[in-house]
């Protein structure tokens, strides 16, 4: 997505045979999440049809994305060109200094003739471009926009019940019954739709946590590490070194790996945190799912043979299920219902820029520190820290959710647009009002003391409530409740927390309140675009 140069595209230069579209019937443009054929119609895999890959410059500068994730896509589609080259299909590799579509069009320059499709890609504002220049195309060639296939559900049936009280879980049930996933019949597997109950548990500190396999950057990968330090060095994060796999062979291995080794116990620890560990029993496979590396169907099949056989506990695959066919498919339609307008939601009317902690991890709280920590070394933390660290000191803060939402899409390599933007504004900081929440997720201190070890070794004390040596989150939380009381009246879940605010003495209420106002005004604050 960054590159216009041909020197850093020499190592895919050296492989890939450059052909004209004049040579070609059909031709089919891969987007840069697409990087899988298999969900395509059968007539590609038979006739073979030129597959082009384009580089867009200025898609790359629409955001100052972490060093990490342009790392990630740009060699991910790479590999990928290579793989179907050697597949026997004939590719062509192009870079262009504007948008995917200004790339499509440059080549389109090159036969009249020749039939262009592409799948309707998952992000709105490729999709607005792509159904902008089909129509400008179709009346002088065949142009044909395909179903996007990587998801288990058809989003036009289900986005029209996207509105308050249309849970995820009832469409998540609905799903299980159409895919058979963990049923027994018309019933769920061990009798119960939902194990999360099981799954809140504190990772001992003597658990041995396997060691996640890391894989060497090849000559290819190298080369795309030094271009984006090359034209990005201000970018965001760091790019010391590289981890992930990218090719679909390693994300393969990465599967196999979570399989094996933490797939029984994703579900006890699941919402666990530990100082040191970033991954623990998580897959992080999100990042190869939202590219298409791997399927979700074929790791939901992986982790229910791996129940069927024995080897993994129904409370964790349920739980890994409910991640993927359940909560990743339902913030997708979320995304089809809710786009473009959701992009400004902010409830709370919170318009403050976002801490400057969140670009240079400098703070005293070991919350944050650690949860900032693997995001500016991986683009990565798992769905806890985003949740419940991350976007809940953001609320408690005040700070705009517009510009969070946009900091989480920069930072994170898993983060697309569909994916990010429902869990950011819709979930983490129920910017949305309660359309895709039921409650705002916010807490103070003893959720991270219940869940993590952070606490022991932080300046300030968890078990102090209000001033200067205590947990912020502690008073912020309670202020949080204070202000939004309104919102929390309406909701069924966490009313009571106004009248538990509402019971406390004079003096602690006025002490909340001057501790949480001198933390919020003394917070060190930039935007996201600077």
């Amino acid at each position: 997505m960054l590159s216009s140069n041909r020197p850093f595209l020499h190592g895919i230069d050296s492989v890939l045979q450059k052909t004209s579209l004049k040579d070609h019937a059909k031709a089919l443009f891969l987007f840069h999440d697409q990087l899988n054929l298999e969900p395509f119609p059968d007539w590609v895999h038979e006739e073979k049809p030129l597959l082009i890959f384009i580089e867009s410059r200025k898609k790359g500068l629409e955001l100052p994305h972490h060093k990490v994730k342009a790392t990630y896509i740009l060699s991910s589609m790479r590999h990928a060109a290579i793989s179907f080259a050697q597949q026997g299909y004939p590719v062509r590799y192009h870079s262009t200094k504007g948008h995917f579509d200004d790339g499509l069009m440059e080549l389109l320059e090159e036969s009249h003739d020749t039939a262009i499709y592409w799948m309707e890609p998952s992000e709105w504002d490729s999709r607005v471009r792509f159904q902008q220049l089909h129509n400008k195309i179709r009346e002088t060639r065949t142009a044909e926009i395909l179903a996007n296939r990587f998801f288990f559900a058809n989003a036009e049936e289900w986005k029209d019940q996207i509105r308050p009280g249309f849970r995820m879980e009832h469409f998540y049930r609905e799903m299980r019954k159409r895919t058979g996933y963990l049923m027994e019949g018309d019933e769920p597997a061990g009798g119960e739709w939902n194990y999360d109950k099981e799954n809140r548990k504190k990772i001992p500190s003597s658990l041995p946590v396997p060691k996640r396999t890391h894989f060497s950057p090849d000559d290819l990968t190298l080369e795309v590490m030094d271009m984006v330090k090359t034209y990005f060095p201000e970018a965001f994060g760091k790019l010391d070194v590289f981890r992930y796999g990218v090719t679909r062979e390693q994300a393969l291995q990465h599967l196999d790996e979570f399989i094996r080794e933490r797939l029984d116990l994703f579900g006890p620890y699941e919402d666990a945190l530990k100082k040191g560990e970033d991954v623990l029993f998580h897959s992080v496979l999100s990042i190869y799912l939202n590219n298409g590396l791997l399927l979700p169907r074929e790791v939901c099949d992986r982790a229910i043979k791996e129940y069927e056989k024995g080897n993994a506990r129904l409370s964790s695959v349920e739980g890994f299920i409910r991640q993927i066919l359940g909560w990743r498919e339902f913030i997708r339609i979320y995304y089809e219902a809710r786009m473009p307008a959701v992009r400004e939601a902010n409830h709370f009317g919170f318009t403050r820029p976002l801490p400057d902690l969140y670009w240079t991890g400098e703070t005293d709280m070991v919350c944050m520190q650690e949860s900032l920590r693997p995001v500016f070394e991986q683009a990565y933390s798992h769905h806890i820290p985003r949740l419940m660290v991350l976007s809940n000191f953001s609320n408690l803060t005040e700070t705009d959710p517009r510009l969070l939402n946009e900091w989480f899409h920069l930072a994170y390599a898993d983060a697309y647009e569909w994916v990010e933007l429902p869990n950011v504004l819709g979930m983490s900081t129920f910017a949305d009002g309660g359309i895709l929440a039921s409650k705002p997720y916010v807490s103070g201190g003893n959720y991270i003391n219940k869940m993590s070890d952070y606490c022991g070794s932080c300046s300030y004390k968890v078990k102090q409530k209000t001033g200067e040596q205590a947990c912020p989150l502690n008073y912020l939380y309670w202020n949080f409740v204070n202000k939004q009381r309104e919102t929390y009246n309406q909701s069924g879940r966490v009313n009571f927390m106004v009248s538990m605010f509402d019971k406390k003495g004079e003096a602690e209420k006025q002490a909340i309140e001057e501790s949480s106002r001198r933390f919020i005004e003394h917070l060190k604050r930039r935007d996201c675009s600077k």
